[in-house]
């Protein structure tokens, strides 16, 4: 890590707070995302010279402690587009969210390095530059917006600017279920079809609309409804054991609405009450499967990342 000038630096340590977040939510197919109660921590110490990396918690074992690290890279962005940056870096990642898991862990990577970058330097981007870049990194700006804003976000670009409605929406609680199931975003993207009937279309569309009225009313009664999907979800659930089963299974069991939780593994489950049932009887579809999983349940988060 070459050094530039270090008179641009305001502050010489910073730590910020980032919300896991689910994506789509079921029709709203990269444009819809949702911010919830588990997040990861990560710290920026400036030093004399060199990058120092030590990952906690989730990925502890697989993420990388050298240029590679995608906090790091994504803090590197900023600086080459500001030109400035530390002489070196001491950088404590204390992860929450399981990495692969169709709960935003590379957006919460990507936005906490910027957010640590750009709060040492003094903030030269405002909010809108920051989730540009974090954007431009990411490839897509559902996840990355409802981590920064908090609570549900509807994202998209006109041309080469990101537009962003940040809804206010009532407390809520889902349950999530992660699958010991390994599902690369790539080859989740790559079981979709480039075309689509255009029924599917008006499909999605209408019920994107219902969606959001449901989730800003709380009309846990719509949800059921408002979250069908035709343009990702059947397609994914061919590739992921289980995931019928444990659809079916919430909704028996009290879901309001299930969906898959960004590309998945992890599936979210809607619910008034019965949490925990819900929970259960969303593990069992996927053990019938032969799956093991891991499960949650979370609130939403409403307020804006910490920097």
């Amino acid at each position: 890590m070459s050094p530039l000038r270090f008179n641009y630096l305001m502050v010489s340590s910073t730590t910020n707070t980032v919300p896991a977040t689910t994506a789509n939510l079921g029709p709203g197919f990269d444009c819809l995302g949702l911010a919830l109660d588990m997040t990861n921590q990560v710290t920026f110490n400036v030093i004399g010279a060199g990058l120092f990396i030590e990952v906690q918690g989730e990925g502890a074992e697989s993420i990388p402690t050298d240029e590679t690290n995608l906090v790091f890279k994504s803090a590197e962005r900023l600086f080459e587009q500001v030109g400035h940056r530390p002489p070196g870096l001491q950088i404590v990642q204390n992860n929450q969210i399981p990495i692969s898991s169709g709960l935003g862990s590379s957006a919460a990577a990507v936005l906490s390095g910027i957010l640590a970058a750009n709060t040492l330097l003094g903030f030269p981007l405002n909010d809108g530059e920051v989730l540009t870049l974090a954007t431009e990194i990411e490839g897509h700006p559902d996840n990355v917006t409802s981590a920064f804003y908090g609570g549900l976000t509807l994202s998209m670009f006109n041309g080469d600017d990101l537009i962003v409605e940040h809804i206010l929406v009532p407390d809520m609680t889902v349950v999530v279920v992660l699958p010991a199931f390994d599902l690369p975003t790539i080859e989740a993207r790559a079981a979709l079809p480039e075309l689509v009937p255009l029924s599917d279309a008006i499909f999605n569309a209408s019920r994107v609309g219902l969606l959001v009225r449901a989730l800003e009313a709380g009309d846990y009664g719509r949800l059921r409804f408002a979250m069908q999907d035709r343009l990702h979800q059947p397609y994914r659930m061919m590739l992921i054991p289980g995931m019928e089963a444990a659809f079916k299974r919430a909704l028996e069991a009290g879901a309001a609405g299930v969906a898959l939780s960004g590309a998945g593994p992890s599936l979210i489950a809607f619910a008034p009450d019965r949490h925990e049932a819900i929970e259960q009887a969303m593990k069992k579809g996927f053990a019938a499967a032969g799956l093991e999983s891991r499960s949650w349940i979370l609130p939403i988060v409403q307020k804006k990342s910490s920097q």
